[in-house]
């Protein structure tokens, strides 16, 4: 069963959840605001997932912005942007979805198709 990170209250996430439920996927469903992944989860799946690391970031979230990240991201080291993405799970890309030999961020319908169909 595919574990799935999600806020309860973002739209992208009600989406992704209902799109797995129409193509009748389980999942566990984690709330990423209060259990959002440690760093040590956070290097395992982006490991898995062969992504960049800022793909794991929540680009448009409010943290993100009143952070500055945009800037400092780049100025920062790969530890030092581990250590802040598991600090929050608002800054984590959402929905956030863990396999068992791959990793999704974001719901794009395309991907899911792919790994999950």
């Amino acid at each position: 069963m595919i574990k799935v990170y999600c806020y309860s209250k973002c739209t992208t996430c009600k989406k992704a959840l209902k799109w797995l439920e129409d193509n009748g996927i389980s999942y566990e469903l984690t709330d990423i605001k209060t259990d959002h992944p440690d760093e040590a989860s956070l290097r395992k799946y982006r490991a898995m997932s062969g992504l960049p690391l800022k793909r794991f970031f929540n680009t448009s979230g409010l943290p993100y912005r009143e952070m500055g990240l945009s800037q400092k991201l780049p100025g920062m080291s790969e530890e030092e942007q581990f250590a802040l993405l598991a600090t929050d799970g608002m800054l984590v890309k959402r929905p956030l979805v863990v396999g068992d030999n791959f990793v999704l961020t974001g719901f794009k319908e395309a991907e899911w198709k792919e790994k999950l169909l």
